[in-house]
C-alpha cells in the first residue's frame, strides 16, 4: 500500500480553493509543532440545490490514530458547518475503512448507502460508504 506524500502544488491549489469558498481547514499538531492531523470539508455537489450540503475529509497521520484527535477534528468541523448555516455533512469512506466509520458512527452519523467499486486505490476496486449528519441549520433556507 503507499502513501505518498502530496506535492506541494497540488495542495497551494487546495489551500487556495478553500480559502476562495471560506470552506475550514482545521490542523492539530503537537508541542513541537508536528501536524498530526487535518480535517476540511468543501462543496459536495456543484449546483446551487446543494449548497447546503459539503462532503469532509479527515486525516491522522498513521502514528497518531487511535488517540481521540480524529473526534476533536470532527467536532472542530461540525460547529464550523453549523456556524456557516451547512444542513448536511457527508462522508465518503472507503467501506473496509472501520475506525473511520466507528468514528463517525460514534459522532451521530448515519449510515445512507454504499457505492460500490466506485474507486480504485492500492491496485484494488474500494466500495464507498456514505455517512449523513443532518444538521438544525440554516435557519431560513433559501432556494437557489
Amino acid at each position: 500500500m503507499r502513501n505518498d506524500p502530496r506535492h506541494i502544488d497540488s495542495m497551494t491549489s487546495w489551500f487556495a480553493t478553500k480559502l476562495t469558498n471560506n470552506f475550514p481547514v482545521v490542523g492539530l499538531e503537537d508541542e513541537q509543532g508536528t501536524l498530526l492531523g487535518f480535517a476540511s470539508y468543501g462543496t459536495f455537489r456543484a449546483w446551487p440545490a446543494y449548497k447546503y450540503s459539503v462532503e469532509h475529509s479527515i486525516y491522522i497521520h498513521k502514528d497518531h490514530r487511535g488517540k481521540g484527535l480524529g473526534k476533536v477534528l470532527l467536532n472542530a468541523l461540525v460547529k464550523a458547518a453549523r456556524e456557516q448555516g451547512v444542513h448536511t455533512l457527508i462522508g465518503a469512506i472507503d467501506a473496509a475503512n472501520s475506525g473511520s466509520i466507528a468514528l463517525h458512527e460514534k459522532n451521530g452519523f448515519s449510515h445512507t448507502g454504499t457505492i460500490k467499486q466506485a474507486a480504485f486505490k492500492f491496485d484494488r476496486w474500494l466500495d464507498l460508504a456514505i455517512y449523513q449528519m443532518i444538521l438544525d441549520t440554516p435557519l431560513k433556507p433559501v432556494a437557489g
